[in-house]
């Protein structure tokens, strides 16, 4: 399984520092992931409601108030600038 995260923090504005699993520590930037999206992410353009991002333990990822939520496997290739088919070939298939 990829790493999942642990622990989110908002740092400023639209960025992010998201901790994961395996100790990797990055600031992510989700600007162009909200802003004039439209629709669900329509809330998460007002910074007092985007900052109210926790931890969803049990998926091991980002969500907010509203339900919007990230795949960490995405989060987690761009925090570590690898693509998520390197990621695949270190896992072993039971």
């Amino acid at each position: 399984m990829f790493p999942r995260i642990t622990r989110v923090r908002h740092v400023t504005d639209y960025r992010l520092e998201l901790t994961f699993t395996d100790g990797t520590v990055s600031d992510l930037d989700f600007r162009h992931r909200i802003l004039g999206r439209g629709g669900v992410f329509a809330p998460l353009e007002d910074i007092g409601v985007f900052s109210q991002v926790t931890v969803d333990r049990e998926a091991g990822t980002i969500v907010w108030p509203n339900g919007v939520d990230f795949c960490p496997d995405v989060l987690y290739s761009e925090a570590t600038g690898k693509a998520i088919s390197e990621m695949d070939a270190g896992v072993e298939l039971v």
